[in-house]
């Protein structure tokens, strides 16, 4: 599958929302952002084209659902990150978050229990 652009990101978080939709109703779900809907139709087309959403008739009108799941597309972002800056290797991206000061005490906390949920496996 194609590369997902971050706007295409956008429209298919509406989706992995709420689905399936008309494209008047992933129109609404973006008013706030002050994108055209001629806009959000290309966007819809786009992502048609690279196999991330499929679309149904409904009557005069079409029904777009995901393709590509959340969980699929989170993943292969974040390994593509890793891999861009980091070496493909947790720790530095951590310790990045840690040396900037960006790690809460609950960001602390939830590490801990996953690195102590790892050993006991």
């Amino acid at each position: 599958m194609s590369q997902i652009s971050e706007a295409e990101a956008v429209v298919m978080d509406v989706l992995w929302g709420e689905h399936p939709l008309g494209a008047d109703e992933v129109v609404a779900a973006l008013a706030g952002r002050g994108w055209a809907e001629p806009t959000i139709k290309t966007l819809l087309n786009r992502l048609l084209t690279k196999g991330a959403i499929s679309a149904s008739r409904d009557g005069r009108r079409y029904l777009y659902s995901p393709v590509l799941q959340r969980q699929a597309w989170v993943a292969e972002q974040s390994s593509g990150l890793l891999d861009k800056l980091f070496d493909g290797r947790v720790a530095p991206l951590v310790a990045h978050f840690s040396q900037r000061g960006e790690l809460s005490a609950q960001d602390i906390a939830e590490l801990k229990a996953l690195i102590e949920g790892l050993d006991h496996d």
